[in-house]
């Protein structure tokens, strides 16, 4: 089997592979940004804990509307923006910090969101919503997915620098321009927004993989946020394009295949990363002469 079997054939003889990457490519370029200042800001959990919390939203829209993206989308965003604030109010309010607040609520949301699925669906529609179909993107929802990346991108460019500023001292951008709070609200709606249009390709226990294990392995490669942010979004794209050949002639599930590829290059990224790897830190470094 030559090079061109095993590389380009499947993505030019099958549509449903086209449009798989398609929505990979849109998946990396919004998620990647977005992973890489969860990590900056010591968020990575919360980043797992709302791809959780979106779930009752998701079961609900199912349930009124069945498999329909509009009524699943705005279930999985109206029960993200819920948890989010609640979690928050509920850190203001008592002696909770917000990272307990939100574990509690994805905890009862993911709980809530099952029961539902199994009550009123069958395994296929639990499986559906926690693990997604990659390869059954439909035009609807590769427009979902590019919306999404569009919005994030556009978004992070407005706020990159009180958000970068938000990571470095919070408290310094809140007492000098008092835009912390606000700045904190849009940077979770971009997550919500981006894990929600995530597990209709993923499912909702994947969708944060791609955003989160892309992110992780990019800080072994730069320091920078911008030069993270792209080998964030360069990695994220790796990992769909192998995970989907892999699924396509090894024939393992679509969403798995591209999340353990993606902890495969992290697995890399550990040991052999030029910044900080625990191999490659252990080399000997070139000393300055006089």
């Amino acid at each position: 089997m030559s090079a061109y079997d095993i590389l380009i054939t499947p993505f030019a003889d099958y549509g449903f592979m086209r449009r798989a990457l398609v929505g990979i490519v849109a998946l990396a370029f919004g998620a990647g940004p977005i992973g890489v200042f969860l990590t900056l800001r010591r968020m990575s959990l919360v980043g797992d804990a709302m791809a959780h919390a979106i779930l009752p939203g998701a079961a609900l829209g199912y349930l009124v509307g069945g498999l329909s993206l509009g009524f699943m989308t705005a279930g999985g965003l109206l029960a993200g923006f819920i948890v989010a604030l609640l979690a928050g109010a509920l850190s203001r309010i008592s002696v909770l910090r917000e990272d307990a607040s939100l574990a509690s609520f994805y905890l009862i949301s993911l709980a809530g969101g099952v029961v539902m699925l199994s009550v009123k669906g069958s395994n296929l529609d639990l499986l559906h919503v926690l693990f997604g179909s990659v390869l059954g993107l439909d035009n609807a929802t590769l427009f979902l997915l590019v919306t999404a990346s569009s919005v994030s991108l556009l978004t992070l460019a407005l706020i990159f620098r009180p958000l970068v500023l938000e990571c470095v001292d919070p408290e310094f951008l809140r007492s000098v321009h008092g835009h912390g709070g606000r700045v904190h609200l849009i940077f979770l709606a971009l997550l919500t927004l981006n894990l929600v249009s995530g597990f209709q390709a993923l499912g909702t226990l994947l969708a944060v993989g791609l955003m989160m294990l892309p992110a992780v392995a990019a800080r072994f490669f730069s320091r920078q946020i911008g030069p993270m942010m792209t080998i964030a979004t360069v990695i994220g794209l790796l990992s769909g394009v192998i995970g989907l050949l892999i699924s396509y002639h090894v024939g393992l599930p679509t969403g798995p295949a591209i999340i353990l590829t993606a902890g495969l290059i992290l697995l890399g990224s550990v040991l052999f990363g030029p910044q900080d790897g625990i191999l490659t830190s252990r080399l000997p470094r070139p000393h300055l002469e006089s």
